[in-house]
C-alpha cells in the first residue's frame, strides 16, 4: 500500500469516509487561510475600489479558463465523471463582467499575475486525469456556490456596482443546496482507490494554496 493511502482526515482514513467530507475536512485550513488572506478581507470590507474587483475578475477570467478546457477535454474522452456540468461554465459570465466593467476592449487592459500564471499552468495539466480536475473543480465550483454568493453581496453594497457581478449568478440552477447535494454526490460516486481520493485532497489543498498565492499578489498591487 503506498503512503498516500495512509492519509488521514480528522483521525479516519481517506478511503473509510465519502470523498466530499474527506475533502471538506482535509482542505479546512487551506480553505480558512486563503478566506484570510489580506486582498479579500480588504475587498470584503469596502476598503479597496473597482479597480481592485476588476484585477480579480481579470485572474478568474484566467483561471476559469484553463479549468474549464480541461473539463471540457475530460468530457469529450467520456472520463469527467459526470462532474463538468453547463450550468457551472463560468467563462462567458466572467468576459461579460469585464465588458461591464472595462468596456468592449477589455483584453487590451488586463493583466495575469505571477501567481495566476502558476495556477492557470497547473490547471492546464489536469484535463488528463481526472483524480486532478475533481480537486479543482470541487475547490473552484462549490466556493462560487457557497461563500461566493456571500462576496457578491459585499462587493455590490461596498463598491456600488449594478453590473460585472454576473460571474457569481447561476441562472440556470434554481436552488444551490439542492445542485450542491447532488455535485457531492457524484464525487461521493468516483470509482477511486484510496490512494487516488488522498491524491484528490491533497491536489484540493494545492489549488487551495494556489489561490491564496493569486491573492497575495493582488494584494501586493492594490495597497491603499
Amino acid at each position: 500500500m503506498s503512503a498516500a493511502t495512509h492519509t488521514t482526515v480528522d483521525a479516519e482514513p481517506v478511503g473509510t469516509v465519502p470523498l466530499s467530507a474527506a475533502l471538506r475536512a482535509g482542505t479546512r485550513q487551506e480553505h480558512t487561510e486563503a478566506e484570510r488572506s489580506s486582498f479579500v478581507e480588504r475587498l470584503v470590507a469596502g476598503e479597496l475600489d473597482v479597480a481592485a474587483y476588476t484585477d480579480l475578475a481579470a485572474q478568474q477570467h484566467a483561471v476559469y479558463t484553463a479549468l474549464e478546457a480541461a473539463g471540457a477535454r475530460l468530457r469529450a474522452a467520456g472520463a469527467d465523471g459526470g462532474l463538468v456540468f453547463d450550468e457551472l461554465e463560468r467563462v462567458p459570465a466572467i468576459k461579460a463582467d469585464l465588458a461591464a466593467l472595462l468596456g468592449d476592449g477589455w483584453r487590451a487592459q488586463v493583466r495575469v499575475l505571477p501567481a495566476t500564471t502558476a495556477y492557470a499552468t497547473r490547471l492546464q495539466a489536469v484535463g488528463d486525469d481526472l483524480v486532478l480536475y475533481a480537486a479543482h473543480a470541487y475547490t473552484r465550483y462549490l466556493g462560487d456556490l457557497s461563500g461566493g454568493q456571500v462576496l457578491q453581496r459585499m462587493i455590490a453594497r461596498h463598491y456600488g456596482l449594478t453590473a460585472g457581478l454576473s460571474f457569481y449568478d447561476f441562472p440556470q440552477i434554481h436552488r444551490l443546496k439542492p445542485f450542491k447535494d447532488v455535485y457531492r454526490e457524484r464525487l461521493d460516486a468516483l470509482p477511486l482507490t484510496p490512494a487516488q481520493q488522498a491524491g484528490v485532497v491533497a491536489e484540493a489543498q494545492l489549488a487551495f494554496r494556489l489561490n491564496r498565492a493569486m491573492f497575495t499578489d493582488l494584494g501586493a498591487v492594490h495597497v491603499r
